[in-house]
């Protein structure tokens, strides 16, 4: 089976704690292993300036471009992302492809009041989503599936960090198979 390679492209010192959390659940929802992935490459062209956004499907392609060969990637950044529709995304992924981002920017709010452990539930939790969304999975209308979805941080709060029944099940279904 072939690897989850978790990539910090963000441009503060990633957290190496919430990082390993962030593998360790990738590595239990998916049954396969999630490795780190360092290059010294960083997104370019991704900066909306009149939004101070990072554009999310800009920084697919260029994961695509720059990841591993082989495997799924996730990025995962400290920087603030949108897609044209909405005002901001916790995340995105190829819906059945090879690459997701996922970023810390609006998943920290309030976490200063908590603790750090929040921040890693949280960015776990939208990891596995996104990821979830790469192996094929749509969205979940089961209550806590990790693949619901999440408008605010309310909505990342109150879910799982794991797939439901329903969702494993349709992991491990042929791809031509799978029905949202």
């Amino acid at each position: 089976m072939e690897p989850i390679f978790v990539w910090w492209i963000g441009e503060r010192a990633p957290e190496e704690a919430v990082m390993a959390q962030v593998r360790r659940r990738l590595a239990d929802a998916f049954g396969r292993q999630a490795l780190p992935w360092e290059a010294p490459a960083r997104p370019h062209g991704t900066l909306d300036p009149a939004r101070r956004q990072h554009a999310s499907g800009t920084m697919l392609r260029w994961l695509l471009e720059a990841g591993p060969a082989e495997g799924k990637v996730l990025g995962v950044t400290d920087q603030d992302l949108f897609i044209p529709i909405l005002t901001y995304v916790f995340g995105e992924a190829q819906l059945g492809g090879k690459a997701a981002v996922c970023s810390t920017a609006r998943l920290a709010e309030g976490v200063e009041l908590v603790g750090r452990g929040l921040l890693a539930e949280r960015l776990a939790k939208e990891a596995v989503h996104e990821v979830g969304h790469a192996f094929g999975l749509h969205h979940c209308d089961t209550p806590a599936c990790v693949m619901g979805r999440s408008a605010g941080l309310r909505g990342v709060d109150e879910k799982s960090h794991l797939l439901c029944n329903v969702c494993r099940q349709r992991l491990h279904q042929p791809p031509a198979r799978r029905v949202p």
